[in-house]
């Protein structure tokens, strides 16, 4: 998965706390959201205005960000929860996605002959 399907798919199940997110569409999403609020904030500084565009920004996205990770601790088998541990997240966010799992089938692509 690409950085353009990996946002159209998170923004396309916006708020779907069900199902699984693969570690591709995971990083490329928080790659995507970084880059743009970086934009935001260089453009704020430089012009001193565009403030509460960040503002809208982050609201919009909060609850696609919330959602994909939820799905990315299901595509590792774990609840959603598991989201609100902070370090234990990060490691789990980097685990490889497992087989079919209580939360349904591994998403397409995310496994690989080993």
């Amino acid at each position: 998965m690409n950085l353009e399907e990996s946002v159209r798919s998170v923004l396309n199940r916006y708020a779907a706390f069900d199902g699984r997110a693969s570690r591709s569409e995971f990083w490329f999403w928080i790659l995507f959201v970084v880059a743009v609020s970086m934009a935001i904030n260089i453009a704020s500084m430089m012009l001193g205005i565009l403030t509460i565009v960040g503002w809208i920004f982050q609201l919009a996205i909060i609850i696609p960000s919330i959602a994909v990770g939820i799905r990315r601790m299901h595509d590792v088998g774990k609840s959603g929860w598991f989201v609100l541990i902070p370090v234990y997240n990060l490691y789990l966010y980097t685990l490889p996605s497992e087989g079919p799992n209580a939360y349904g089938t591994a998403p397409a692509g995310a496994l690989k002959a080993v």
